[in-house]
């Protein structure tokens, strides 16, 4: 195991997906996997980890090294909690902060807050990973060692299990934030809800976002009624989608753009464009058995978006405009 030493906050690339050379063994419960120079026991690698998917834990791997270089974009040099369901997504799950023991020795970690988590920056750590049955990703909104946030993410979350009005609420917080000259990048959150990633200049505080947040919560609630509510707890909201700003913040964790989701529909988490909400496309379409299709034509949708700048918001609520002046 490595400890991670020093920030690293520069511009974060993709990685190619990495070699992966097949299996060494050959018994029911375990084999093992050579990946870039690492080698990774896979064990049970039958066990049916998504029943209505068909999907077992070997498949899931194969998976991952399709989503890799997308998935380790957003989660490299962050803090990384997993939520484990080792008996698949039908059994108990727990979430995993500390990493688990023993480790290999390619897995690096950094230390936040008496938590020791695992960094997220390579194909045999994911594999690894995979292997614990971690089947969600949720890496830090900030980079190790680091204040500032690494993007800005409004994370809109249907009050009812099933709302299609959903997209139609993501396309009007795309259409407020397009008047504001900001670019933004839909994303299904692999659950039920959609989130909102804005990539950032670097050098604005979390303080500064959440006011712009707050501003725009409270603004479409306003516009809106029917539709949003920035109320806090959940029985006061009835049917109304919650425009969740406050989750954005140091040391929280959001669903990492293309993580898998623990769900029957195997979803994953995958960026749209604007045309797509506005036709409505339901989350689950994009899962395991479809993503790696769809990256294909796709590639990274966020990656097309340049930094944004919120000054002009900023300003306009009396705040010191420029990354860091706040």
């Amino acid at each position: 195991m490595r400890s991670a030493t020093g920030s690293k906050t520069g511009s974060k690339t993709g990685s190619k997906t990495g070699s992966v050379t097949g299996l060494k063994t050959g018994s029911a419960a375990g084999e093992i996997i050579e990946v870039e120079g690492c080698e990774v026991k896979v064990t049970n690698p039958d066990k049916l980890l998504f029943p209505e998917a068909g999907i077992t834990k070997l498949d899931y791997l194969r998976s991952l090294v399709l989503l890799s270089p997308f998935l380790l974009k957003y989660c490299r040099d962050r803090y990384l909690t997993t939520i484990r369901f080792p008996h698949g997504v039908h059994g108990p799950s727990f979430y995993q902060k500390n990493c688990p023991e023993p480790a290999p020795d390619f897995v690096r970690t950094a230390a936040f807050k008496g938590v020791r988590y695992v960094v997220l920056d390579s194909l045999p750590t994911l594999l690894w990973l995979g292997n614990l049955a971690c089947l969600e990703f949720h890496p830090s909104l900030h980079f190790v060692d680091d204040p500032l946030p690494a993007e800005w993410i409004i994370d809109i979350d249907p009050s009812l299990e099933k709302d299609p009005r959903v997209m139609e609420a993501a396309a009007i917080v795309g259409d407020l934030l397009h008047s504001l000259h900001i670019r933004s990048v839909p994303k299904t959150s692999g659950a039920t809800g959609i989130q909102i990633y804005v990539p950032i200049r670097r050098g604005y505080t979390f303080e500064q976002l959440r006011k712009v947040g707050r501003f725009i919560a409270e603004y479409l609630a306003e516009t809106h009624p029917r539709l949003f509510t920035v109320e806090r707890h959940k029985k006061a909201r009835g049917d109304r989608i919650y425009i969740d700003y406050l989750q954005h913040w140091h040391g929280k964790t959001l669903a990492a753009p293309y993580t898998p989701r623990a769900n029957t529909h195997a979803a994953v988490s995958t960026p749209l464009t604007w045309e797509e909400v506005r036709r409505g496309v339901r989350p689950e379409q994009f899962n395991l058995l479809t993503v790696a299709d769809r990256l294909r034509q796709t590639g990274d949708l966020i990656e097309r978006v340049p930094p944004q700048s919120v000054d002009a918001v900023l300003s306009h609520l009396g705040e010191s405009a420029g990354p860091g002046k706040g």
